[in-house]
């Protein structure tokens, strides 16, 4: 059946959730993103653990933030402040609505770049051109687990520390830091290391492909930072099968 523009423009999808007297919205424009906030509660639990202890006003950089479900969660459940850092294009903007549909303007920035260990130009070499879609490399043309990548695009792309960005006063010294980037965990970590080294920062949530010497020399250099994590935790959020076997959520705490 055919649609006139006017039909097609006034085709907004959003989905709300509801828990508790909470409500978050999100703008679900294909199935993909749908079951993104359909399975928002049960595809990490540990990162939604996490978030329930962050007070009000306390600050968390949500690093390869997507289309923001835990930015949204984190700002709208607990009252977080909340800059979060997304580079692929479509996911920016579905972010950014994500941010204006639940009125949270006030509490969260975003910012479309991405977070490593070097400030420059570069690319950010895709797996799928497709709101919503991960698996994106931010200078290498890598996977997750660093297999050759052949991108279905090539997006031009800035990056830059977090370090840099507060020392430059961009940003507070956060409370909080999740990083999911798809495999170039560690130099995020790597150009954060002052800031994760405050006494004022709390956690950091990273995630760990245990596959990988460096991510888990990653782990290493946390600990000798002072933070100390469950194993009982990350083996309950271990991928045991698939092709993200061996992956895991690490919640860091400072002892």
């Amino acid at each position: 059946m055919e649609i006139t523009l006017k039909q097609y423009e006034s085709i907004d999808p959003i989905y709300q959730l509801s828990i508790g007297n909470v409500s978050v919205s999100f703008c679900t424009p294909s199935e993909g993103m749908k079951w993104r906030v359909e399975t928002l509660l049960s595809k990490e639990p540990a990162t939604i653990e996490w978030i329930s202890e962050f007070k009000r006003d306390e600050i968390l950089l949500d690093i390869g933030a997507n289309v923001g479900m835990y930015t949204i969660w984190a700002a709208q459940t607990r009252g977080a402040k909340v800059f979060a850092f997304e580079p692929e294009s479509q996911n920016y903007a579905l972010l950014n609505r994500n941010i204006v549909i639940n009125q949270l303007g006030n509490q969260v920035c975003a910012y479309c770049t991405a977070i490593s260990d070097t400030v420059g130009f570069d690319y950010l070499y895709l797996g799928r051109f497709s709101a919503g879609s991960s698996a994106n490399t931010f200078g290498e043309k890598i996977d997750f687990k660093y297999r050759p990548l052949h991108p279905a695009y090539s997006q031009g792309c800035f990056s830059t520390t977090i370090d840099h960005l507060v020392t430059s006063g961009v940003l507070p010294i956060p409370q909080y830091m999740k990083i999911d980037v798809d495999g170039l965990e560690p130099k995020v970590i790597r150009g954060a290391k002052e800031t994760i080294k405050d006494e004022n920062f709390k956690s950091i949530l990273v995630e760990i492909n245990q596959n990988l010497e460096d991510h888990m020399e990653t782990v290493k250099f946390l600990e000798n930072c002072g933070f100390v994590f469950s194993q009982d935790q990350v083996d309950s959020s271990t991928r045991k099968d698939g092709p993200f076997k061996g992956i895991a959520e690490y919640v860091f705490r400072r002892q």
